[in-house]
């Protein structure tokens, strides 16, 4: 396949950015991940002991949980605080969820339910439950989280600030009996909890986690609450939060035990909606760029503009790669194919990856023991993740691009894989 000459510098800056773009990326968040270690990590107590400890309000919205809601209930009543109450909304269950949640009201005295009749999506629950809520910190899980006894104390110590809007905390995976389920273990050390630690030291944080999140209600009325047509409601209300001037913190020792998918059709469901829902959030904040008070987000909207650019990067050079491999031996090769070979930019980048993953894992093994045996798994990361995010994010834009804007963003129960 002979390519015009006149294209020719276009598709070797492509290839060189589809390359060197996660290679500059990794080191950006190594160094942002290290500073925040020796800055608020290092020597940091095993617990937290607070001088004043306001009600927290755990908010538990929940759809299709009647497999789980015993054992989510059970841990939030064994939590190390002394003042919170459980706040669960049945958002229109189609299974036994609204009545084992009515018979947990009489054995947990802390425990309030709001029945939804109909299914009215994630961000409408969280807004009852927030409505009903008797706090002003709410602390935010899903229906088949295990949240860890001292949570919430954690997460209620940067409140103490008052420009804090938000706390996000730390998920660890409990369903690990699979290849995805224990690549999906170090992802979370070795990728999410890397970037949150960056970003929280860059000064702004992408996305909190929505399965172990707090929140001041102040905060939320000030940007009125969650977004009910967003797809991935953590990350538009982070955004949300942040271009109104809240500071939206990280806390790895605010740890949430929750389920993956670990099936392929489910772990593909789930990229898919986290593509389909940053790439929402990007098409409804460029504003960020027109307006100077909106300055302090000008380099994450960048960023993930850049992230969505190099996805459709790989893709274009990909399928030039297949039809000139349909061409057969008479075609002619395009200069930036020889880039692997020639300047070892494959071996670089899967060398800067195994150092992300190692220091990850380094860092969350304080809280995690043992977490070092999901190494051997975690190297596989680029060569299943990387493959189905590409597809995901080149699915989840174009479906961003055509949602019809004010539609309702449902949900379903996701596949969760099995417990150990």
């Amino acid at each position: 396949m002979t390519i015009p000459a006149s294209l020719t510098w276009l598709l070797e800056l492509a290839s060189n950015y589809v390359f060197f773009y996660p290679l500059v990326m990794t080191h950006v968040w190594l160094a942002g991940a290290a500073l925040y270690y020796i800055k608020w990590e290092r020597g940091q107590p095993e617990r937290i002991v607070l001088g004043h400890t306001p009600m927290v309000s755990i908010l538990l919205p929940c759809h299709n949980e009647e497999d789980n809601i015993h054992d989510t209930i059970g841990w939030l009543a064994r939590q190390d605080y002394p003042d919170y109450e459980i706040v669960a909304i049945n958002d229109g269950s189609s299974d036994n969820t609204g009545a084992l949640l009515d018979q947990l009201c009489t054995r947990h005295p802390r425990l309030r339910v709001a029945h939804l009749a109909e299914n009215q999506g994630k961000a409408v629950a969280l807004h009852v439950g927030a409505l009903m809520s008797r706090s002003e910190y709410l602390v935010c899980i899903d229906g088949d989280a295990l949240l860890d006894v001292n949570a919430c104390s954690w997460m209620v110590s940067h409140f103490a600030y008052p420009n804090v809007g938000a706390v996000t905390g730390n998920p660890r995976i409990r369903n690990r009996s699979t290849l995805l389920g224990k690549i999906q273990v170090g992802e979370l050390s070795s990728i999410v909890g890397i970037i949150k630690r960056a970003q929280r030291i860059y000064g702004r944080i992408f996305a909190v986690s929505g399965v172990i999140v707090a929140f001041r209600k102040s905060a939320l009325a000030d940007v009125d609450f969650w977004t009910p047509d967003m797809i991935t409601e953590d990350v538009d209300i982070t955004w949300k939060l942040q271009r109104a001037g809240w500071d939206v913190r990280f806390e790895p020792n605010a740890k949430c035990w929750i389920l993956m998918p670990e099936t392929l059709a489910g772990l593909w469901k789930q990229r898919v909606r986290w593509a389909q829902g940053g790439c929402e959030v990007f098409l409804r904040n460029a504003g960020v760029l027109l307006h100077w008070k909106q300055r302090h987000m000008v380099p994450m909207y960048l960023e993930l503009g850049a992230s969505l650019l190099w996805v459709y990067a790989v893709v274009m050079l990909s399928a030039i790669e297949v039809v000139d491999l349909l061409l057969g031996p008479g075609s002619t090769l395009p200069p930036w194919h020889l880039l692997l070979s020639t300047q070892n930019t494959f071996f670089v980048l899967m060398l800067a990856s195994l150092l992300q993953f190692a220091f990850g894992l380094y860092l969350d093994s304080r809280y995690e023991k043992k977490l070092w045996k999901t190494y051997f798994w975690i190297i596989w990361y680029p060569l299943v993740y990387w493959l189905i995010i590409i597809c995901a994010t080149f699915v989840g834009l174009p479906k961003a691009v055509f949602k019809k804007k004010g539609k309702r963003a449902i949900w379903t129960s996701p596949d969760r894989g099995f417990k150990p």
